[in-house]
């Protein structure tokens, strides 16, 4: 019932910002707070990892590796997720992905990718010393 795409990414040198958006497209009789939203990201050869996660009203979580670098937000209006990534590092270079769960997960899963139903092709984030 959902579709996402992301935009924003690109190459930028270690230090810099880009801020991720992720527009979604939500069907039936669903709203934009029905759902747990989130960005994961893979680099080559390792896992998919989670970056961070919110829901409509609810509390953020964040992955140790990015806290008080990165901001997860959202347009509820627009059903846009953003990511504002500051202070990057090339050991943040990733293809970045949106994800979205019409599930409650537990607060210890809500980085997990299993518990994610709905994905976006991703967004290419490139960090250069």
């Amino acid at each position: 019932q959902v579709q996402l795409v992301e935009s924003g990414g690109g190459s930028v040198q270690s230090g810099g910002s880009l801020r991720l958006s992720c527009t979604a497209s939500i069907y039936a009789n669903y709203r934009w707070d029905n759902y747990r939203w989130a960005w994961f990201r893979q680099a080559p050869g390792k896992e998919r990892e989670g970056v961070a996660s919110l829901r409509s009203a609810g509390t953020t979580v964040y992955a140790a590796s990015v806290q008080d670098r990165f901001t997860i937000s959202q347009d509820s209006a627009q059903n846009t997720l953003y990511l504002q990534m500051d202070s990057l590092k090339p050991e943040d270079t990733a293809m970045y992905y949106c994800a979205a769960t019409d599930g409650i997960p537990q607060p210890s899963l809500r980085l997990m990718s299993h518990v994610y139903k709905y994905w976006g092709r991703g967004t290419q984030v490139t960090v250069s010393s």
